[in-house]
């Protein structure tokens, strides 16, 4: 496989994630909760993780050495249930941004377990990260004086947890394979998730109302199609690095809000998606820039 085709992962991984508040949003408009919504998310992704898996292997997974993939599962789970709690308290908009703090946090996992500090490219790229998400999310003309620290307790736990989520799948695991390690994932993510949702979709006739076309979508683009894109592309690329791509989110949940949604899209809006995007890109395009440089000096000795 092409190295370019590993970061490409994470940005269509990351964009599946950004559709995601939307299709809950439409969940909700047609009379479900946003629990009922999520834990249909983690149920069908399960199911189809299962097909999946029993159509590629047929055979029981082995379980040794699974543990950064529990880990991984564990905080897929905890990170929608925690983002889902500071939206309670707060408008989205801020949500958006306190979830966006994985960037940097993410970068900060990395550093410290590889014990080096952050590059300057990676510093740079962070800022015009946190730029562009404040203008993108609309936080200008936003009063924050009044939001209870319950909202800021939660959307800070849900930047940690998809960092920590992140980071999980950055360690392979020897001798598992993507299928594998995503029919694993999903499971955990499934068992932790009933804990804190609405497991009660699944007897009081809820899935048959209609939840479960929200649930199919969900669980594509929220568990199968990220976990797998993530499990390839993570651990070639880095943690940090993925934190990073992983910023094509919120350009995607503004354009899926305004397609699906009808909400409006400012000037301040474009110019903070623009930012986002110049800011994952731009380790990508000083990388290439420094090589090209270092490739001119060679040639002219």
């Amino acid at each position: 496989m092409k190295p370019w085709m590993y970061p490409l992962f994470i940005v269509i991984g990351a964009s599946c994630y950004g559709i995601l508040s939307t299709i809950i949003k439409l969940a909700i408009h047609d009379g479900f909760t946003a629990s009922e919504a999520v834990t249909a998310q983690y149920y069908t992704g399960f199911l189809l993780a299962l097909i999946i898996f029993l159509f590629a292997k047929r055979s029981m997974p082995k379980l040794r050495g699974s543990f950064p993939v529990l880990i991984a599962g564990l905080f897929t789970a905890i990170t929608g249930t925690v983002y889902g709690k500071s939206v309670e308290y707060m408008p989205a908009s801020l949500a958006v941004v306190l979830l966006f703090q994985f960037t940097w946090i993410g970068m900060l996992y990395e550093c410290v377990a590889a014990r080096r500090l952050p590059k300057k490219t990676e510093v740079v790229s962070l800022i015009f990260l946190f730029g562009g998400t404040i203008l993108a999310a609309g936080l200008i003309d936003v009063d924050v004086s009044g939001i209870p620290w319950q909202g800021w307790a939660w959307g800070l736990a849900a930047a940690f947890s998809f960092a920590a989520f992140v980071t999980a799948n950055q360690k392979p695991v020897p001798g598992m394979g993507v299928v594998t390690r995503l029919f694993l994932m999903s499971f955990y993510a499934a068992i932790a998730i009933t804990f804190f949702q609405s497991p009660e979709i699944i007897w009081n006739g809820k899935l048959s109302e209609g939840l479960w076309l929200y649930g199919a979508i969900l669980g594509v683009f929220g568990i199968v199609l990220p976990i797998f894109l993530f499990s390839i592309g993570v651990p070639k690329v880095g943690a940090g690095m993925s934190s990073i791509l992983s910023a094509m989110e919120l350009p995607v949940a503004i354009i899926a809000s305004m397609l699906l949604l009808g909400e409006r899209l400012t000037l301040l809006q474009f110019l903070g998606i623009l930012l986002v995007l110049f800011g994952m890109t731009l380790p990508a395009m000083l990388q290439r820039f420094s090589l090209h440089r270092r490739q001119q000096l060679k040639h002219l000795q």
